[in-house]
């Protein structure tokens, strides 16, 4: 029987003995047997998978519909890239803790999940923005100016992302010395404080951005209303529906990311692993639900999915053109 040596520890590696010490790990470690798989990586790999055809499909119908190149689109298409990214990595993470075992593809992997998972969470903010300036700058909207402030967006989005996925190759990592590890090994304890704090920033700023535009749409349905001298009940149903979808985007995302941005801060890197793994999970979900909100059910890709799947369209269907302050 084979025989590992970590520190002055000596282990055998039985496929029925579990890892004692509970520490979750992007890291691959030398000690799994090929047919003891962890069923929580299991199902990290089923929502990567899933995570990474929905936002293909979204991907696609972008690029290959000239019709969408509107700055709302260009956002649509920076998040589902984001997001197709994230579950490619939930998969290569998976493919490469069981199948190759190297410190280097270990830090590869989790600084791609790092800036992916980052990307995205940012897009969201750029999304946010967007629709508020929408509505706020109505009249100019569609001028270059607003068309350079959404590059200079995903430029901003995309760089830090990049920048933050480099840390732990560049050497911010726990490799050498465990004690400073956090909940996510190789990442250090002050590495997921600084996402965690990125986090929390983006959720208020994005928190702020949504009051203003109920405001604003509340404030426009209402002085619509008073121009037709009285307030219709479809006005009071309108409101209510714009509020209830914008709680609805805000309570999924803070839903999902918030109990891992909370364990990050207060969880050590000797907790059991499978708080890690219930927190983490729901986070990924978020990327699985995205598309669903921001692009599926949009009126001109749902159109575009029908060229895309059927190859013709029937103009008897009637679609809607949407405005970017649609919610």
């Amino acid at each position: 029987m084979n025989e590992s040596v970590i520190g002055n520890e000596t282990r055998v590696p039985l496929p029925w003995i579990q890892e004692s010490d509970g520490n979750f790990s992007l890291e691959l470690s030398s000690l799994r047997p090929l047919f003891a798989i962890n069923p929580w990586d299991i199902m990290l790999c089923i929502s990567g998978t899933i995570i990474a055809c929905e936002n293909a499909i979204v991907v696609a119908i972008i690029c290959y519909t000239p019709t969408l190149r509107t700055p709302m689109f260009v956002l649509i298409g920076s998040l589902a890239t984001a997001d197709l990214l994230a579950g490619v990595g939930l998969i290569l993470n998976f493919v490469f803790q069981y199948v190759i075992r190297s410190e280097t593809i270990s830090l590869v992997t989790v600084g791609f999940l790092v800036a992916s998972f980052t990307a995205s969470v940012s897009s969201l903010l750029a999304i946010t923005v967007d629709r508020y300036l929408s509505l706020y700058n109505a009249l100019t909207y569609y001028s270059e100016k607003t068309i350079l402030w959404i590059h200079l967006m995903l430029i901003v989005t995309w760089g830090v992302s990049i920048c933050l996925g480099l840390l732990p190759i560049l050497g911010w990592n726990c490799l050498e010395d465990n004690s400073s590890c956090s909940i996510v090994k190789p990442l250090t304890k002050s590495n997921v404080t600084l996402l965690s704090a990125s986090f929390f920033i983006i959720f208020i700023l994005m928190l702020h951005l949504y009051i203003k535009i109920c405001q604003i749409v509340c404030r426009h349905a209402h002085q619509i209303a008073l121009q037709q001298h009285f307030l219709t009940a479809s006005h009071y149903v309108a409101t209510k529906k714009g509020v209830s979808t914008l709680a609805i985007i805000l309570g999924t995302f803070g839903a999902s990311w918030l109990p891992f941005a909370i364990y990050c801060v207060v969880g050590e890197y000797d907790y059991p692993s499978v708080y890690t793994y219930a927190t983490l999970l729901p986070a990924t979900y978020n990327s699985m639900i995205n598309p669903i909100i921001y692009a599926y059910r949009n009126q001109e890709i749902q159109r575009s999915m029908w060229v895309l799947f059927c190859g013709c369209f029937q103009s008897k269907v009637a679609f809607r053109s949407r405005s970017p302050s649609d919610v």
